[in-house]
């Protein structure tokens, strides 16, 4: 049985190589997976920048003032010969890849981000994969990046950010998992038991506990061994993975002492997964900055991997 997270899956692209890298990546993914039975929608924004480019004799926001059913016929042109291929190509890779399950083409109008939260929200879907582009924190505060809407804006949905050394044949064999015993990290564990569930071909799953280092002295002076609390957090995330069945084979676990925005970055630089997956505690992008959040951090400087965001 399919696991809910993978049923109906929202693909935002556009014509660029990033894209094509996310297709990619869904495509290696999905079509490892035991099931099939999943609903894949391609999502593609048109702005009113695209427009109006493309109809440089016009302001076309005046045309679909003064005669609404023209520029509709305008858009429905516009949508045929220019973004109905490209996802038509983008099918077709799918298929090549072994896909059977169901794809459905969505076009809307509006600025990108916002359109995207709103047609995840809108139409229920449990989990959002976009290419990312490899802008700077700095750039992302100013510009308001697709990928930074999303983070902050789902609610209690999955977000994939797919990585830059994603290419043509990928296989997702080996993930990195890390946990602090946290709820939200907990979900992170469960997501990566469905996809272990799920994916044909993982080689090694790692359960990462990083010991702050900064709060193991006070641990120690509440009288809790950090070590022993980490070996205790480790176990209870791999034994989710046993009593579900899958095999202690794939299973590592591991514990550092740091920093552990810093370690988690460390350990998927020098590990080569090719998926990390952590768990996100909602809150706005402002907090993040002031108390500087782990998941955030990895996002910002872990570029090569795809990274999952579990959100609550």
């Amino acid at each position: 049985m399919l696991c809910q997270h993978f049923k109906k899956i929202l693909l935002p692209i556009d014509k660029s190589e990033n894209s094509k890298r996310a297709i990619n990546f869904v495509g290696n993914l999905i079509s490892s997976f035991i099931s099939n039975q999943i609903e894949l929608n391609f999502l593609h924004i048109i702005r009113m920048d695209d427009l109006m480019e493309k109809f440089k004799n016009a302001d076309f926001r005046l045309v679909m003032i003064r005669d609404r059913d023209f520029a509709e016929k305008l858009i429905n042109k516009y949508i045929n010969d220019n973004i109905i291929p490209f996802m038509n190509n983008y099918e077709k890779i799918l298929r090549n890849k072994g896909f059977t399950g169901e794809v459905k083409k969505i076009v809307e109008q509006g600025d990108p981000g916002n359109k995207i939260l709103e047609v995840a929200h809108r139409d229920n879907f449990q989990t959002i994969m976009i290419a990312r582009r490899g802008i700077s924190k700095f750039k992302k505060i100013i510009l308001g990046s697709i990928s930074n809407k999303l983070v902050y804006g789902l609610l209690n949905q999955n977000l994939y950010l797919v990585g830059q050394k994603i290419s043509e044949e990928t296989p997702i064999s080996d993930i990195l998992v890390p946990v602090d015993g946290s709820e939200y990290s907990m979900k992170a564990v469960e997501h990566a038991v469905c996809l272990a569930k799920l994916v044909k071909g993982i080689k090694k799953i790692v359960l990462l506990r990083v010991i702050n280092i900064s709060l193991y002295l006070e641990r120690v002076k509440h009288g809790i061994d950090p070590e022993i609390e980490a070996e205790e957090i480790l176990l209870n995330a791999k034994m989710r993975f046993l009593n579900t069945g899958i095999s202690e084979d794939i299973l590592q676990t591991k514990i550092n002492v740091g920093i552990p925005a810093e370690e988690i970055l460390k350990e998927a630089c020098e590990g080569n997964y090719k998926l990390i997956i952590m768990g996100r505690k909602g809150r706005s992008e402002l907090k993040d900055i002031i108390l500087g959040g782990v998941s955030s951090a990895v996002i910002n400087k872990c570029l090569e991997p795809t990274v999952a965001i579990i959100n609550l």
